[in-house]
């Protein structure tokens, strides 16, 4: 059940924008006096609404704990994203409701646990609220492996965020790879699936997995020959979301409503709905 204040459109000003790769952005969005606009989970998303432009749902992919604003990373796929990317600077106001959807399970069912996040691309952007959410209560969480995979060394999202501050917490590991081999760069090459053979994690942790379709589809394959279970993999479905109240009917598959039953799912749960994505 929502709340009405989720469905009231709030104004935010868009504080910060930061170039993450050629065609990822990041928003930072505040209340007009300052702090962020209200409270969130892990995994849930907000919907961006643009004056005389439209609207689309993305992912908070700040942390819950910060209390100063809110953070959105958009990746340029359409014309609301064009206009987002191209037209918006520091100052300008944007309408924003929220939250919307479930959310990963901080606060029960992933206490305690060693944790395997697994990204590709702009997967990253919702990963990232749960692993800033979990380094800043880090002794409720066991260890922590970040395994993130991108095009090339320039289509990471939060390059330094990977390199220089998650790596330096306590037990936890940074593992990343790129496509095809480029100059200058010393780490792994190769696609995440077969990363995470050569990496060869016993299945006693728990995955949190987002990436493009074809990505999760091969890594689930790849941990499920490892030993995982699927049970013990979350995953989120967030293409086709639209109005957030499972209203449009544009993410329906089945009898799930991917706005309102997700995003979150864990990938057990995929089974029992139609191979739509």
């Amino acid at each position: 059940m929502y709340k009405n204040d989720t469905l009231i459109p709030q104004v935010g000003v868009v504080t910060d924008v930061y170039s993450d790769t050629a065609d990822v952005k990041t928003f930072r969005v505040e209340k007009p006096g300052g702090g962020k606009l209200f409270e969130h989970l892990p995994g849930q998303c907000a919907i961006l609404s643009v004056p005389g432009k439209g609207e689309a749902i993305f992912s908070i992919t700040s942390s819950p704990t910060n209390e100063k604003y809110m953070e959105f990373s958009i990746k340029r796929c359409g014309c609301i994203t064009d206009f987002l990317h191209f037209d918006v600077e520091a100052g300008q106001e944007l309408a924003v409701r929220g939250p919307y959807g479930n959310h990963f399970p901080v606060e029960d069912k992933l206490l305690g646990k060693d944790l395997l996040f697994i990204a590709g691309g702009i997967g990253l952007a919702p990963l990232r609220s749960v692993i800033n959410y979990m380094l800043d209560k880090r002794g409720d969480y066991g260890s922590i492996d970040i395994v993130y995979g991108a095009r090339s060394k320039e289509d990471f999202v939060r390059y330094e965020e990977l390199t220089q501050v998650w790596p330096q917490q306590e037990n936890t590991r940074v593992h990343l790879t790129i496509d095809r081999p480029q100059e200058g760069w010393n780490g792994n090459v190769g696609f995440v699936p077969a990363f995470l053979r050569q990496l060869n994690f016993t299945p006693d942790k728990t995955v949190l997995l987002c990436g493009p379709p074809i990505m999760i589809k091969l890594c689930l394959a790849k941990l499920v020959e490892m030993g995982f279970k699927k049970s013990q993999v979350y995953t989120t479905l967030e293409l086709r979301m639209k109005c957030g109240v499972g209203k449009c009917g544009r993410c329906n598959i089945g009898r799930k409503y991917v706005c309102k039953d997700g995003p979150v799912f864990t990938c057990d749960e995929l089974d029992s709905i139609p191979d739509e994505y």
